[in-house]
């Protein structure tokens, strides 16, 4: 059953088309990642799907709610992760929760019930009564994950959830929305550039550029498509007998820049020799598995790393909708 139904989904602003005639099934209780470089149409996506930005044309449907037509329901229906923390610095991590719950109108037992269950979840019971200014990067955003929670929403958006903190700290903060999944029965849409968190976490993905999904699939499934092993090779001055390395039959795919000859390669420690007699000299070598950067570049001709975060959405929205006035 499908908790998100996308239709033909359109944004245009003046004459750039943002969003091109999307259409997707998310289904109830899925963990579905949306991946794409700036510009390419996934932030207005998200921001179409939070009722943040109106559709040009097409419908779209959450938790069985109309985007326009019943877009109380749809927020209602929803928990955000902004990109930026939006909590309020200046009150305690239970004041927080506490003024979300009011503004949902939570009745009091219930609220005070869900601070509780949520401060459990995030590991934050302790902290509870603490100023959120002296939280840590990470206690911070386990606190934005615990206030997305409160209402029980029935689909919880995560943007960029892990952006900035450091390895370890993203580690936690992958374990923690793994057990919210498995705890809370919600449904999941996350955003990032990180390729390693879409791997773990996401059951699909969808890959979006110039507005529209290049590729839809599971993480795993999506790296089967390159059929093979990547193998950098660091050449020198000299051409490198590209023509030679094209001929041998278990080279599916050849690219170069910046000094390097990037292959995908069926069997390639197997082949390693071959390639090597075939394409002269070389300074370095690495091989190693297809990775979800590599499928990213593969279809949109970019790496993750050259599309970085433009700001938040609440950013993105109120720059969308002045320029639309």
């Amino acid at each position: 059953m499908a908790i998100i139904e996308i239709d033909h989904l359109t944004k245009r602003f003046d004459d750039i088309v943002a969003v091109d005639d999307l259409t997707l099934e998310i289904a109830d209780g899925e963990f579905f990642g949306l991946l794409g470089p700036n510009g390419a149409g996934k932030s207005t996506t998200l921001l179409m799907l939070t009722t943040l930005v109106r559709p040009t044309s097409g419908t779209a449907r959450v938790n069985g709610f109309d985007l326009v037509r019943q877009a109380g329901q749809v927020r209602r229906s929803i928990g955000i992760v902004f990109q930026d923390p939006s909590s309020d610095d200046t009150l305690t991590g239970y004041e927080n929760l506490k003024l979300h719950g009011m503004l949902y109108g939570m009745p009091p037992a219930l609220r005070e019930q869900r601070i509780v269950e949520v401060l459990e979840l995030v590991d934050l019971t302790n902290r509870k009564d603490s100023i959120v200014k002296h939280y840590s990067g990470g206690m911070r955003r386990r606190l934005e994950l615990a206030r997305g929670l409160m209402h029980r929403p029935k689909v919880l958006f995560l943007d960029e959830p892990t952006l900035g903190l450091d390895p370890q700290s993203r580690d936690h903060i992958w374990a923690y929305v793994e057990r919210l999944v498995r705890e809370e029965n919600i449904t999941v849409v996350l955003t990032t550039h990180y390729m390693e968190e879409a791997d773990r976490l996401c059951s699909r993905l969808a890959i979006i550029d110039h507005g529209k999904i290049v590729a839809l699939d599971s993480p795993a499934n999506l790296k089967l498509v390159l059929g093979g092993d990547v193998v950098s090779l660091g050449v020198g001055k000299g051409e490198p007998n590209l023509d030679a390395v094209k001929a041998l039959g278990f080279v599916d795919k050849i690219e170069r820049r910046n000094g390097i000859v990037q292959l995908t390669v069926r069997d390639a420690r197997d082949r390693l020799p071959q390639i090597l007699q075939a394409i002269g000299e070389v300074k370095s070598i690495e091989v190693r598995p297809a990775s979800l950067d590599d499928v990213f570049m593969h279809y949109t001709g970019r790496e993750m790393r050259e599309s970085s975060a433009e700001g938040g959405w609440a950013e993105r929205s109120m720059h969308y909708r002045s320029a639309t006035r």
